[in-house]
Formats: structure tokens, C-alpha cells, sequence
């Protein structure tokens, strides 16, 4: 074995028993040969993957995709039923909230008894003490029974003891979704620090935009299979396609049941009965969509984009003040984001947004013509120009011009975009049509010897000299 590999799996499966009643599975336990009582439920599948000393690891999925039974099994808290998993070196996880923690002990006592379970000693715990009790933050309560702790405390005591140990293998589930902004900023500095070391992270969470930029590469989970594995931004942006397609087919199968009982309910309910015919149409359209020539979803496919294809971006191009279109800006320039697109389907409640992300992954901003539309609305001003109550007929192109002066700090920044149907104007309820990753890219510098700022944004901060304060 390589040295520099943390954790290997080879063909790792889970399989559960299900059984309809108790007493099936005393039935199975008394004659295990002769009948199957239960059902195969396979968590986890036949996965295989190696990661190396030092590396960041997302993974992703939806709920009961299998991704708490593979950090179980690499933690060692659960046994596979086929496969193999190595690890090497010692293991900090924060996988349930309190795990680990005997509730009648007070916090004092329970990170003693952590430490020991982790392999330090009463002398090494002593001295990581106060490291301990400073990131945690929980003052007085540090000596009161921990099962008296809000479920924040608890996670601020679990996550301070486990990062205190240096592990070689850090392993977080979704538990620092309790703590507060600031004990996660807390955390994820501590994180990046311990990458930094050589730790080996393997960071499970739903926050896409986390997995992009605190992971180097992610793996994708099914119904416990792997979708795919590789650098983090592919794999966000096929879980992305995933949870799109989702909720495609339960929006036909909701469009579908309402028509169905609409109908039924029609000669004693016109209000329904309109309500089915409205739901129809949407099926219609939605199904209309699907049927689309398979070489432009093909094309689509290949690129970094998804969606229904009801709407299609043609392309982004990046403006400056005089209608340019340019690549690099100075901070306080005009800058213009122009979106142009296709109607494939009459369309109505059109949304056209845009995402910027600086080169590091880190969403910047994000504006879309529903918000400025819900802002006019608001404040009743401009409601004839409100994109969301415009139609738009089959064929016909259309742009959209997002307009703002530039007050980026110094970056590369990628553009993505994306025209969805809003069936609210609140963002209630959202279909997308088309999404397109890396739609465009600018950058944007410094005038050194004019106008210097740091960070990621310029606020356009003003002063006032007070000589004499009180």
C-alpha cells in the first residue's frame, strides 16, 4: 500500500434486512434456510476509490443516497456486508449530533473521555485543554451535564474536541449546519488549517457552493450507487442536473395527479376544473419540452449546462459602458451582463438570472430579473416592464441587459446563467429551464497608483476627520 493513500475502498456494499412484521425476522432467526423472510435493501453498492494524504473530499446526494452508511463504515462504526475499507491514521468524525458524548457528564468530563477514545492521553488532553474550551465558547456551561445543551453548544463542544486531537482523517456530516455564522466561519478556518497540515477531509453536506470551495474533488451518490467522481465543480454541477431532474418528474406527477382529480371533481367544481386545465397545460408544456430534437439536448449535455430546454441562453456576453464587449474592467467601471435567449415553447413567467463566482469558487452575487421585478412591485413602480408578467412566444429571441457599476476586488470571475419559470413571483417555486456554467468570464484589476482596495468587494467607503472627539 502507497504510503500516501488515507483511505482506501474496494467494492464496499451495505446490505439491510427489511421485514414486514417482528415476527418474521423470529421466524428467520429459527429457520434461516429453508424461507427468506426478508427483503434486500442495498445502502451501498459495489463502490471503489482511493484518496491520498492531505486531499479534501466532498460528498454529495440526496437523503438516503448512502452517504452516512459509507462514512459509518469508514469510521468503523458499521460493518459492510461485502468489501473492504482501509484507513490509515487516526480518525476525528462528527457524524451525529452528540455522538459519542454520555449526556449525564459534564462537558469537562466528556472531552476527557473523548480524548481517551481518540487515543491521547490524561497529560496530552490537559495540555489541549484550554485549546479546547477557548473554541468551544461555552463559558460556565462547560460544568454543567452536556444533555442541558442546546443542540449548538453540543456541536461547538464535538467539533472543538475533534480538531483539537490533529486528526489524520477529519470526517464532518452535516453537523455544523446547527452552529451559528460565526462558530462556522470559525470552522471552516480551522478546516482549511488543517488541510493545510496534511489532514485528510471528508466533508459531507448539502451547501453546494461549500463542497465547490472547501473540497478538491467530491464524489456523487445514487440510491447508493456512485454517479460519479471527480473534481468537485463536475460533480456539483451533475448533482445539480440530478436534483433538476427530480424535480422534473414530480412536477409532471403533481401536474398529472391535479388534472386527474380536477377532472373528476369538474361538473360540481369549476374552480377546479380550471385549476386541472391550468396543471394540463403545464404537463403539456413540460412533456412538449422533452420532445425537443434529441441533438440539441445532446449538445447541452456536453456543455456545462442543463434544464428543460423550454428557454435556451444562446450566449453572455460581458459589456462595457460604451455596448464593448470586453474582458477586464477597473474597479468604479460600468459593466454590463447581456443575456440573450431563445423561447422553444410560449413561455410566461420568465426569470432570467445570473450568478458571478470569483476564481477560488465563492459566490460573489446573484441577481435575476425577478428580483428587480419584485422590488419594482413592491414599490408599485414600473409594473408594465415586470419581465415575470411578459409572454413570450415560441421562437421568438429576447436579451436581457443587467447593468451595475463594478465594484469587484482584483479577481477572475466566471458568469453562470440561467432562465427558469417562476410559479410565484416570491421564488416559491421554481422550474429551470436552462442553467449554464462558465457563461462567461472577466476580470477585473487595480489601479495601483490611483485607487488600491482590498478583499473581495469595494463598498465605496467615505471619511469624516473629527479633530476634536469627545
Amino acid at each position: 500500500m502507497s504510503s500516501d493513500i488515507s483511505i482506501k475502498v474496494d467494492n464496499l456494499s451495505k446490505c439491510y434486512h427489511i421485514y414486514d412484521k417482528p415476527s418474521d425476522r423470529l421466524l428467520q432467526m429459527i429457520s434461516p434456510v429453508r424461507k427468506q423472510y426478508y427483503k434486500e435493501f442495498w445502502a451501498l453498492r459495489d463502490l471503489s476509490f482511493e484518496i491520498k494524504r492531505g486531499e479534501s473530499i466532498g460528498i454529495l446526494g440526496r437523503n438516503g443516497s448512502g452517504k452516512s452508511t459509507l462514512l459509518q463504515m469508514i469510521c468503523g462504526t458499521l460493518n459492510p456486508t461485502t468489501g473492504s475499507v482501509q484507513t490509515f491514521g487516526r480518525i476525528a468524525a462528527l457524524l451525529e449530533l452528540g455522538s459519542g458524548f454520555n449526556p449525564d457528564f459534564t462537558g469537562r468530563e466528556n472531552i476527557f473521555l473523548n480524548g481517551t477514545i481518540l487515543g491521547l492521553t490524561h497529560k496530552e488532553i490537559e495540555d489541549r485543554f484550554d485549546a479546547i474550551a477557548a473554541f468551544a465558547d461555552i463559558g460556565e456551561h462547560l460544568d454543567q451535564p452536556v444533555k442541558t445543551y442546546s443542540s449548538g453548544m453540543l456541536v461547538r463542544l464535538a467539533f472543538a474536541v475533534q480538531v483539537q486531537v490533529t486528526p489524520d482523517i477529519l470526517i464532518v456530516d452535516e453537523a455544523l449546519a446547527v452552529g451559528d455564522a460565526l462558530f462556522q466561519k470559525r470552522c471552516f478556518q480551522q478546516i482549511e488549517k488543517l488541510i493545510s497540515d496534511g489532514t485528510t477531509l471528508l466533508f459531507v453536506s448539502h451547501d453546494q457552493e461549500s463542497v465547490r470551495t472547501l473540497t478538491h474533488r467530491a464524489l456523487l451518490l445514487h440510491k447508493g450507487v456512485k454517479q460519479l467522481w471527480g473534481k468537485s465543480s463536475d460533480v456539483v454541477l451533475e448533482y445539480r442536473r440530478m436534483l433538476h431532474e427530480d424535480e422534473r418528474q414530480s412536477f409532471l406527477e403533481y401536474g398529472a395527479k391535479l388534472t386527474a382529480n380536477a377532472a373528476a371533481a369538474a361538473a360540481t367544481a369549476a374552480a377546479e376544473a380550471e385549476a386541472a386545465s391550468t396543471a394540463a397545460e403545464a404537463v403539456l408544456a413540460t412533456e412538449k419540452s422533452n420532445t425537443k430534437a434529441p441533438e440539441l439536448k445532446e449538445k447541452h449535455n456536453k456543455l456545462k449546462s442543463f434544464g428543460d430546454l423550454d428557454a435556451e441562453i444562446l450566449g453572455v456576453k460581458i459589456l462595457d459602458a460604451k455596448g464593448v464587449e470586453v474582458s477586464h474592467f477597473y474597479i468604479g467601471e460600468r459593466i454590463t451582463i447581456k443575456v440573450s435567449l431563445r423561447a422553444n415553447v410560449d413561455l410566461d413567467n420568465v426569470n432570467v438570472a445570473f450568478r458571478i463566482r470569483n476564481k477560488e469558487g465563492v459566490k460573489i452575487t446573484s441577481w435575476g430579473t425577478l428580483n428587480h421585478d419584485m422590488r419594482a412591485s413592491a414599490q408599485n413602480v414600473g409594473q408594465s416592464d415586470l419581465i415575470w408578467l411578459k409572454s413570450f412566444k415560441a421562437g421568438a429571441e429576447f436579451a436581457v441587459e443587467f447593468n451595475a457599476t463594478c465594484t469587484l476586488g482584483a479577481n477572475l470571475y466566471e458568469v453562470q446563467a440561467t432562465v427558469t419559470r417562476e410559479h410565484d413571483m416570491f421564488y416559491g417555486s421554481q422550474q429551470i429551464l436552462h442553467w449554464m456554467d462558465e457563461a462567461a468570464f472577466f476580470t477585473v484589476a487595480i489601479k495601483q497608483q490611483e485607487y488600491v482596495v482590498g478583499g473581495i468587494c469595494d463598498l465605496g467607503f467615505d471619511q469624516k476627520l473629527i479633530e476634536h472627539p469627545l
